[in-house]
């Protein structure tokens, strides 16, 4: 199955600033100065705290939530509410002189004809997912590659969204379509009411440029869906009652015929009730020629554990795989050696008398996996299982997978590489051969033609918009496919990376874009932190960053802080459920190293954060309001004694702990954003963000988070968008409106450009 656009998977990841295509990077120094000691403690007032539930059982903390009617989303209280915020923050950011010359300049950069279109291997071509200010919702089309290759590619459309939103006379966000392989002719187009990660999913032949007449239709829901054959779907989704987990996402896989419907479909698995993440997955793993090798099932057991099943024909046989794994694809084409399953352990594991530590790219033989047949012994080999063995500070990105070679992006300590792995048994084990790239540079694959052996991939600096180009992978070559031009003057800008001293002694690396010339203290400094879930924050180009701030003088930092991925799932695990405070520790640490490097001063720094970002700058305001002069506190979690209780919330009970359980909840309640703002203590003004078609982190949690501020008389703007879900994406008309009011509040709050 090949995916057109994405399907948004319902984590609280951030998708926080845009980012465009390439340029030769310089090479980014490193300091080697001493870090600073580790931050200091939090300065807040040591009373008691007034919003610290009694009891932290259930009955407890709703009795202390004197904002719990602000979760109603749709309800009349709420949203009165929200539009009688909605208007007093715009009163004050849209009157800044600065609102307009930002909105302008974000919508240019968002809607530039110039943009590189992201393209996709679509059959024997490219597609392409495109918005701008005519086609807000956007056109899916297509071209050849020759033709994409081109200065001025000659697109054919596949489907209007904003002609389709009108015609129905629906809020139609597209969330991407999912192709059957080879020919990538029918696909399921995901269709999204307003933004939400929520879909509706109908058939659409794209070679007709039509949907399907009673083709395939499934209802709006948070769905796994893999097609097995041009006539047959595995669906997860909702059932009906008793279908879902507590946190909302499905449990059981149904196989659907053409034709069917959804009550008709036949059971081929069924987790638990009980499961955690995000829903049973079903997974067809197809060799280049599109032919089945395997149908396997991924039951999560929680944010981060899970069991991979094997159902192919029919068979229901568990993996012999540990827990914590990240599995990538298959290796082999049917009717050829037997086929591998590559994956990422996240944890030490061993397999036939051979290691594979926690963070490892492994390619193991599906036979292995498999329970022996009766009377037949474990199977053994000689063969190195392990591809790639990271060091504590890498760590594998992307990876993809092809009949016989793998290709994977490798972080050391945060700047990226490319290698294509090929199995040489004969010479020992797995070669390396780099893809060349620029030093200090992300790097990020895109889409791959698995019978073309060729894969798209980009690399990008701060101050270097991102180059696209297209690797043969059997070549080991490859070349320049589009370079995208520059959207601001990043020639008085230096890049540098530090290191901080947490409280625990840990170095914390993060990468600072500044002015060139001497540090006074002074500058008007934003910093980006987020620290969960093992996403990776590398050096990326963000256009409206770079016009709108570092332009007119001020800087941008983001803190590598554990629970991120930049360092391989130890750095991820390290601040997990109850070690959690870690990453705040990290975050505070950077800031104070900031002020003592005199890159700039608590009063000229500002924190963002959105989704799992918001936990922090939640928290960071109220154990370290010492350090920052603001905060702009985005789509976040912010009560972690009720996230579970907001959908889909549960699933994320992995990543930081159950607060029903009596020890979690005690540890979870010692940083919780919501609980521990306290009166009398001096927070600056911050802006409090989120957008009211929002599935994925619920907007109760800013609008509590406003509030209460508000109530307990400290300084905070909140604004939330009606439209456009958690990854604001619903049109960059909306988006470069967000992206200026975040900025006036930022400029105002520093002093940028006074």
């Amino acid at each position: 199955m090949r995916k057109v656009g994405y399907v948004v998977m319902a984590m609280a990841l951030v998708g926080a600033c845009s980012s465009a295509p390439e340029t030769q990077p310089e090479p980014v120094p490193v300091s080697q100065a001493t870090p600073s000691s580790a931050a200091p403690q939090a300065s807040a007032s040591s009373a008691a705290k007034p919003f610290m539930p009694k009891a932290l059982s259930a009955q407890g903390v709703n009795a202390a939530d004197d904002f719990i009617w602000l979760e109603d989303v749709l309800g009349k209280r709420s949203m009165d509410w929200v539009k009688e915020q909605n208007t007093r923050t715009e009163a004050v950011l849209k009157a800044d002189e600065r609102y307009e010359p930002f909105r302008k300049e974000a919508l240019a950069i968002l809607t530039a004809q110039d943009r590189t279109p992201t393209p996709s291997f679509h059959g024997d071509g490219i597609d392409n997912f495109w918005q701008d200010a005519k086609n807000v919702r956007g056109l899916w089309r297509e071209t050849t590659l020759d033709s994409y290759r081109s200065a001025a590619p000659k697109w054919t459309t596949i489907l209007d969204i904003d002609a389709l939103a009108k015609r129905e006379k629906a809020n139609w966000i597209f969330k991407g379509a999912d192709c059957l392989a080879p020919d990538d002719a029918l696909c399921l187009v995901n269709l999204s009411d307003g933004g939400k990660d929520a879909v509706a999913v109908r058939e659409f032949d794209a070679a007709k440029k039509t949907f399907v007449a009673k083709g395939f239709n499934i209802p709006e829901g948070k769905h796994r869906i893999a097609w097995l054959d041009k006539d047959t779907l595995l669906v997860a989704t909702d059932f009906g009652p008793g279908s879902l987990t507590e946190s909302g996402y499905p449990f059981i896989v149904k196989s659907l015929k053409r034709g069917q419907k959804l009550s008709e479909a036949k059971e081929v698995y069924r987790g638990s009730a009980k499961d955690g993440g995000y829903g049973v997955d079903p997974m067809v793993m197809r060799d280049s020629a599109g032919a089945v090798m395997a149908t396997l099932v991924s039951r999560p057991l929680d944010t981060f554990r899970s069991e991979i099943w094997d159902i192919t024909g029919g068979k229901r046989e568990k993996l012999n795989l540990p827990e914590r794994v990240n599995v990538r694809g298959m290796l082999g084409r049917v009717g050829g050696p037997a086929p591998r399953l590559v994956f990422n352990v996240e944890q030490d594991w061993e397999i036939s008398g051979q290691s594979a530590s926690a963070g490892s790219l492994v390619a193991v033989p599906m036979r292995m996996l498999l329970p022996p047949p009766p009377g037949v012994g474990l199977v053994m080999t000689e063969r190195s299982l392990v591809v790639f063995k990271p060091t504590p500070r890498q760590s594998v990105e992307d990876v993809s997978v092809f009949d016989e070679r793998i290709v994977a992006s490798i972080y050391d300590n945060v700047r990226g590489r490319m290698i294509v792995f090929t199995d040489k048994a004969e010479f020992g084990g797995w070669q390396q051969n780099p893809i060349k790239t620029p030093e200090n540079v992300a790097i990020h694959l895109g889409s791959s033609a698995r019978s073309a052996e060729k894969v798209f991939y980009t690399y990008e600096g701060f101050l270097t918009p991102a180059t696209l180009n297209i690797a043969s992978v059997a070549a080991l070559s490859a070349d320049k496919v589009k370079q995208a031009p520059e959207r601001f003057n990043a020639a008085g800008h230096v890049v540098e990376q530090f290191e901080a001293t947490s409280k625990d002694g840990t170095k914390i690396p993060y990468f600072v874009v500044r002015p060139k010339g001497e540090l006074t203290g002074k500058t008007a400094t934003m910093m980006f932190g987020y620290g969960g879930f093992q996403v990776s924050y590398p050096p990326v180009y963000k256009p409206e960053l770079g016009k709108i701030w570092l332009e007119r003088g001020g800087a941008y930092v983001i803190a590598n802080i554990r629970g991120g991925g930049e360092f391989g799932p130890a750095w991820h695990q390290a601040a997990l459920k109850g070690n959690r405070q870690r990453a705040f520790d990290d975050f505070a640490a950077v800031a104070a190293d900031l002020a003592a490097r005199r890159i700039t001063s608590a009063k000229n720094l500002a924190i963002y954060g959105r989704s799992n970002g918001g936990v922090l700058t939640s928290v960071t305001l109220t154990q370290h309001p010492e350090l920052i002069g603001g905060a702009v506190i985005e789509s976040p979690l912010v009560d972690m004694l009720r996230y579970h209780e907001l959908p889909p919330g549960a699933s994320w009970m992995g990543e930081y702990g159950d607060p029903r359980i009596p020890a979690e909840a005690a540890f979870i309640a010692a940083y919780s954003g919501y609980q521990n703002i306290q009166p009398g203590v001096e927070y600056p003004e911050v802006y409090v963000t989120t957008n009211t078609r929002d599935d994925r982190v619920h907007p109760g949690h800013a609008r509590k988070l406003a509030a209460r501020l508000l109530l307990t008389g400290h300084p905070v703007l909140y604004y939330e968008e009606t439209n456009g879900g958690h990854s604001n994406d619903s049109d960059p008309i909306l988006n470069s409106q967000r992206w200026a009011r975040h900025y006036v509040y930022l400029a105002r709050s520093l002093g940028l450009g006074e």
